[in-house]
């Protein structure tokens, strides 16, 4: 895998989700704490620091009347419902484990849903920079992982999803979809895997 051809793209790293104090931190408590998902990231973000492999973040941010979202329903209503991810707040702020490295994670705004291309412009920035390897980290597993990559193989990129940087409700549905569902689309690894396919 071409590093030069190759985006790390970070999903939901904000404290909402990751922070003990997240309002949603308890739908992927489990399965972040199983998996070590914040120190993996951190790790291969440390490992991938001076190579040229696109650090990407597509962080959710809201207003605080939710006007972006119409008649949500699931975890979408959810979210508008408990006040969560809004702009300017501690929860759609950047996970802590992350911040060391957010001058070299350039942060695509936009994304309210659950693909990531959805109302940004990544596949226009990526088809730029001549990026043909995606690969997927962060949350949730079966939602918004699952749905920006199952978009990026339609688009024609070749898909890697990192099963211990990737969480999911429970470790039940995080394996499931690391073993079951992932590889009819992705290439599924570690972070470490992926260190060593880098060239």
């Amino acid at each position: 895998m071409k590093s030069d051809q190759t985006a790390l793209l970070l999903i939901g790293y904000q404290n909402d989700y990751f922070s003990p104090q997240g309002a949603l931190h308890c739908v992927i408590e489990e399965s972040a704490r199983l998996n070590n998902v914040l120190c993996n990231t951190a790790t291969l973000l440390n490992a991938i620091a001076s190579s040229p492999v696109l650090s990407v973040a597509t962080p959710i941010f809201f207003t605080s009347t939710y006007e972006e979202l119409t008649e949500p329903v699931g975890i979408l209503k959810t979210i508008r419902d408990v006040k969560e991810f809004q702009s300017g707040t501690f929860g759609a702020e950047m996970s802590q484990e992350l911040q060391p490295f957010a001058e070299n994670i350039l942060e695509i705004p936009g994304k309210q849903g659950f693909n990531a291309f959805d109302k940004t412009n990544l596949d226009y920035l990526f088809k730029k920079r001549g990026i043909t390897n995606i690969v997927l980290a962060g949350a949730v597993t079966s939602i918004c992982i699952d749905s920006t990559g199952r978009y990026a193989h339609e688009r024609g990129y070749r898909v890697t999803v990192l099963s211990d940087c990737t969480s999911a409700r429970t470790s039940f549905e995080q394996n499931f979809y690391c073993e079951n569902i992932f590889p009819l689309y992705a290439e599924v690894m570690s972070c470490t895997e992926l260190v060593h396919c880098l060239t």
